[in-house]
């Protein structure tokens, strides 16, 4: 009898799930075409890697603009210096930090400055990225060693030291720059092709983990970008066959799409918006030959090219 009740309550509460499930998936869909209002922003404290040029600093710019608080952080002082007097002379307010995003010990004192001198961020934009394009091979053992540290453990070492004040909170928006290059593998980017992969999961599985730990009642909001190519200067010799359907995007374009999403809460975005629809068809019904034949066809990626 007992295991006759077992089975019954595992069935009903394996309907129950599935009704939850449909349901999600129907507020998704219908997310997509009457997508949330754009929330206000002013007031927040945004903190932005990679703040001193490209994609970073236009995104600094637009959230400046907004009434945000903008934390401007960056390795090199004169473009970071360059971004706050940009968000300053059109009526913002921004400060300007200088810090290596892959030393651990330096990101923790960068926020323990951040918190004492302008408060607790609320909004944190990790940006910052390095891309060498070569064939595996010729990539020497410092550009890889740089590479993951800044494409990943950057992410990790600025999420633990942010993070636990959201968490306190309940209350933050976590961003990330990924890459079309983190969803489907790309010759001469192979080990930047791991980071963007890598830091993909990193969002997915700490979204998870918060949401287990609350219980679904967590209220720090993830967005992860995945751009094509944008006119940063890293993509010095991009590949694109059919310019209309994959063109470069201008950095301003593309941090103008950024904060929309970010606004709307939006879990993810493609640069081009048809490329999200576009990697769904790739890496869910292709074989991964398929994937290379038709990757072939539209002769989109990179050409190597000396940094």
């Amino acid at each position: 009898m007992s295991d006759t009740l077992g089975t019954v309550m595992i069935v009903l509460e394996l309907l129950w799930t599935l009704i939850k499930v449909y349901a999600e998936n129907i507020r998704c869909i219908y997310k997509v075409f009457i997508p949330d209002e754009p929330k206000e922003v002013r007031g927040e404290i945004v903190l932005i890697t990679g703040a001193g040029h490209g994609i970073g600093r236009e995104i600094a710019l637009r959230f400046g603009k907004l009434g945000a608080t903008v934390v401007c952080v960056d390795v090199n002082a004169k473009g970071n210096e360059e971004t706050v007097q940009m968000i300053k002379d059109n009526g913002g307010k921004a400060f300007n930090f200088e810090c290596d995003v892959s030393n651990r010990a330096a990101v923790f004192s960068l926020a323990d400055k951040v918190t004492k001198e302008v408060g607790e961020v609320t909004i944190l934009v990790n940006n910052a990225g390095v891309m060498p394009c070569q064939p595996f091979l010729n990539w020497t053992e410092q550009n890889i060693t740089s590479t993951l540290n800044i494409n990943v453990a950057g992410n990790l070492w600025t999420l633990q030291a942010f993070l636990p004040a959201m968490k306190k909170r309940n209350q933050g928006h976590i961003v990330t720059l990924s890459s079309m290059a983190g969803h489907i593998g790309t010759s001469n980017l192979v080990p930047y092709c791991g980071t963007k992969f890598a830091v993909r999961g990193i969002m997915e599985a700490l979204e998870n983990e918060l949401y287990e730990e609350t219980d679904g009642k967590s209220n720090i909001k993830f967005t992860t970008i995945c751009p094509y190519t944008v006119n940063t200067g890293l993509a010095k010799n991009p590949r694109i066959r059919f310019q209309k359907a994959n063109k470069v995007v201008d950095a301003g374009e593309a941090a103008e799409l950024i904060v929309d999403a970010v606004r709307r809460n939006q879990w993810t975005i493609t640069i081009p918006g048809h490329l999200y629809y576009a990697e769904r068809f790739f890496t869910r019904f292709l074989s991964p030959p398929a994937v290379r034949i038709l990757h072939k066809f539209i002769g989109a990626g990179v050409n190597p090219h000396a940094d």
